[in-house]
């Protein structure tokens, strides 16, 4: 592209594909061979999901996500969207402001389950204030208006997608947190329970109507089976557990 275009040659990638790099991020993306405009996305590539009732438009931005490897799926609307499955993989959604039936605004104040959580880029061409603080306030990670730069869409997918990593890394966490709780007996969980609370070797012996021996043991096995490293450790766990586990 030009001087101020969004995409920087880097050589080939050890595959042989030819690399590129998003300007200001310092990462490279293997583009590989030609992929289809539309339909369900494979591997576990990062995911842009581009909602436009504009066909030139989503054409124009399925072309520049592709080019530089980002896997692209185009929809014409926020409901056929919606018929899709949930992404598996890291993903960002680019959605037009102004669309037929459910607009961009509606579609992300009504978004519901897995899709509730995934980032959002709005784009527009009749923006105005009080629509973008509406839509920021709302979780956006970017309003931006049509025309706009191709490097300022990528920074914005690409913290887009950023965020969305942070985001399932830690429901993976959390659902690896409660399996290793879900192998503690019912007399561990409540040591547990009482060792969070503060409380003394001592004290929830007499509190569960056991010898010390005995509670340092299911204790020293708590710590064990939950992998943590001090009773720091076990509380921030303890406070993670609060979280529900995907489904």
């Amino acid at each position: 592209m030009g001087k101020d275009g969004a995409i920087v040659a880097m050589g080939r990638s050890e595959s042989g594909d030819r690399a590129w790099k998003v300007r200001g991020e310092g990462r490279d993306f293997p583009v590989s061979a030609a992929r289809p405009l539309s339909g369900p996305a494979g591997g576990g590539q990062p995911l842009v999901l581009v909602v436009d009732d504009d066909p030139s438009m989503r054409e124009s931005l399925g072309a520049l996500f592709r080019s530089v490897g980002l896997q692209t799926e185009l929809f014409d609307s926020a409901t056929a969207l919606l018929k899709r499955k949930p992404p598996e993989v890291e993903t960002c959604v680019v959605l037009d402001v102004r669309l037929p039936g459910v607009s961009g605004l509606e579609f992300q104040t009504q978004l519901a389950g897995p899709y509730r959580e995934i980032p959002i880029v709005f784009v527009t061409g009749h923006g105005d204030i009080p629509m973008t603080v509406q839509a920021m306030k709302a979780g956006a990670v970017d309003f931006l208006t049509k025309p706009f730069r191709d490097q300022d869409m990528l920074d914005a997918v690409t913290a887009g997608l950023s965020r969305d990593r942070a985001r399932r890394r830690a429901l993976q966490e959390v659902v690896a947190l409660h399996a290793r709780f879900g192998r503690l007996t019912t007399r561990e969980r409540e040591v547990m329970t009482h060792v969070t609370a503060g409380l003394l070797n001592k004290q929830i012996a007499a509190e569960m109507g056991l010898s010390e021996i005995t509670v340092k043991l299911h204790r020293g096995n708590v710590m064990k089976k939950m992998e943590a490293r001090s009773v720091a450790d076990l509380v921030r766990m303890a406070e993670a557990l609060r979280t529900r586990p995907p489904e």
